[in-house]
Formats: C-alpha cells, structure tokens, sequence
C-alpha cells in the first residue's frame, strides 16, 4: 500500500485592481505537486467570489445626416464695443441708442438669427466694477445692455482681446459671469467653449489676445476635440492697429492653428481695418475684420466693416468638416455719414463703396 504524504490545499487570494484597470480576475490555475509514484493534480482556489466581467460599452454611431442638416452656417463680425469712454464725458452711444436693445443690430439682425450660431469680439468688460486701468480708452459696458446680442440672434464672443482686463481681474470675472447669465457663449485664451446646433454639430471656440501664440491655446484645443467638437473656430485678436496688411507674427500664428492644431478656421480681429482673407491649406483665414459696432470711435476715418458667412459642409455623421462655402457682404460701421451712429448697414449691391471691401478682402464672390 502506496503511504501518501499528507497534503495540504494553498490558498490564493487574488490582489484587487483599480478602476481604470478593470474588474479582478479570479486566478484559477493549478499546482502539481509530486509524491512517488503517484502525481496528485491540487486545485488552487480563491477566497473571492466569481464575478463576471463588466463588458466594455460599445461607441454609438453618429446618425447619418441629411444633406440640409451637413451644412452648418456661421456668421462672423469685427470688433463690437457697445459702450463708450467709461472717463468721457460725452455719453454719444448711450445717447444715441437711447435704451433701444435692437438699434444697434437693426440692419443684420434677420442674418443672425436665421443661420446657426454668430460669433463676434466683444471689445468691452461687462461689469459693474469700478477700478480700473490707466489707459488711453477704457470701457465698460452695462450688464443688463447684453441684450443687445440676444435679442439680434448673437449667440457666442470671443472675449480675449486688449480691453478686456480693462477692470482688472474682477472685472473680467464678472464679465464672465454676465455672459454665462444671459445665455451666451464665451471664449478667451484661458477658456474654450462648445455650442451644438439643432443637428448636433459641436462647435469649439478658442481666443487668443496679442500676447498669445498657437503654441498657448493648445491645451484648450485639445480638451475641445476630447469634448467632441465636430468643427474649431479660433478668434484672434491680433496684428498692428490701422493697417491693411497683415503682420508676418498674424500670418505665422494664423497658419500653425491650421497646420499644427487642427483648427478650421481663423477669424481676426483688432486692427480696426480690413485685412484680406487667405485659403491656407484648405482652411481660411481672416485677418482683420475690421470694426462692426464700434461705441468707442465718434468719428470714422474708415467706416469699411464686413460680415462673412461660413459654410461649414460636413461629412455624413457630421463629425468632420470636408468642405467651406463663403458669402461677403460688404457693410458700413455707420448709417450715417460723416460721423458714427452706430448702426452698420450693408453697403450697396456694387457701389463704389461695396468693391472698395471687397479689393481690401482680396476677394471677388467669383471665388465661392
């Protein structure tokens, strides 16, 4: 009679992992041990209980889209400020608009709200701070005149710009808040934002100021694409005030957007002039839009302003932009001439005044 050693059963218990490294595996394996002549098979066994795996979550398909839903339209304007010289004593915007939310857009409001999003620069602190800086302007806007965006179907800003500290920090942390307050988008060069149309489509907005480079808003434009934007607009308040040609820092930082970070499309600001539009990659480029409404210039030596339309034409989950359609309309900052009232209006159909923009664009509407 073969004298068995005694044997003895190990137990095992397995080691728990975190979360990000899923469920535990229960270790299931087996361990010989030798006794001659006889080999005896000794089950290892765990002390946890068996659990089943946690199935890993299948991506949902975006829905193709019909060919209307793939077009999404943006309207696009230069620098607003809605407001004047918060030192001056001449209160001409206030006085003029007089309390009317819907003067100053009268003319370009049924644009903006029949396309899907519109984004200009809000070149003005909406706040009721009152420390400021000691520049040459200052401005300040009232929080409660805000609905002069809303109710002209204006929907997003970009707010990096070099007035936008113009009441330090908490100034610009209440303007902020009064844009979050009233329903309306923002992004600088410290916060990007997402708006989603009625399709689906998510647009990502970045700012950058004249002090910002591509390299500074990389970040932002990574987490947009993690949150699912579908398009990326950066605004770029940038360039030398009162020329037509675009600096070769503006060209430089304009196309790295493009080349290096993926964005769609670059609209500048700040020059208070014209500046042309380029197609860079496939990816356009608008240097200088010049201003729109601008509250804190009474007198206009060039009154020569823009709004473009972009079609954005997306592929068939709207998920990437494969093609842009462009539309110009030529505009004056003003009504009435000289002078500033502070209402643009577009320009005649082929007036003197009308190919004027367009040569300063450097864009015929052949090119679309």
């Amino acid at each position: 009679m073969i004298t068995m050693a005694a044997m003895s059963v190990a137990i095992v218990s397995c080691s728990g992992k975190d979360e990000t490294e899923g469920p535990a595996e229960i270790n299931s394996g087996t361990e010989v041990q030798q006794s001659a002549p006889t080999t005896m098979m000794l089950e290892t066994v765990s002390t946890e209980p068996t659990s089943s795996p946690t199935p890993t979550p299948s991506p949902t398909p975006k829905p193709t889209l019909t060919p209307e839903q793939r077009v999404v339209t943006v309207t696009f304007t230069g620098d607003c400020t809605l407001t004047q010289d918060y030192r001056s004593g001449n209160k001409l915007f206030d006085s003029t608009v007089d309390g009317d939310m819907e003067y100053c857009f009268q003319n370009c409001a049924e644009m903006f709200k029949n396309d899907d999003m519109t984004l200009i620069n809000l070149e003005n602190p909406v706040t009721t701070v009152t420390g400021h800086k000691d520049n040459q302007y200052i401005f300040r806007m009232k929080p409660e005149n805000l609905e002069m965006l809303t109710l002209a179907g204006i929907e997003a800003v970009n707010i990096a710009n070099n007035h936008t500290m113009d009441f330090w920090e908490n100034g610009l942390q209440e303007t902020r808040d009064n844009l979050d307050e009233y329903g309306i988008i923002w992004s600088d060069s410290h916060y990007g934002s997402t708006f989603t149309t009625d399709s689906g489509i998510v647009i990502g907005m970045v700012g950058l100021d004249n002090d910002t480079d591509a390299s500074d808003v990389s970040g932002i434009i990574a987490k947009l694409k993690d949150e699912g934007a579908d398009i990326i607009i950066a605004s770029c308040h940038f360039g030398k005030e009162g020329v037509y040609e675009p600096t070769e820092r503006q060209t430089r930082i304009a196309r790295s957007l493009i080349d290096d970070y993926g964005v769609d499309i670059v609209v500048g600001t700040h020059p208070h002039r014209l500046q042309p539009i380029e197609k860079h990659n496939g990816h356009y480029i608008f240097y200088s839009l010049s201003n729109f409404c601008f509250g804190g210039n009474y007198s206009l030596s060039d009154p020569d302003s823009v709004i473009i339309q972009c079609d954005f034409i997306m592929d068939e989950d709207g998920s990437s932009c494969v093609d842009y359609r462009l539309r110009v309309y030529p505009y004056s900052q003003t009504s009435t001439r000289p002078g500033n009232d502070f209402c643009p209006k577009p320009y005649e159909w082929e007036s003197e005044d009308y190919f004027r923009v367009m040569k300063r664009l450097e864009w015929a509407q052949g090119d679309e």
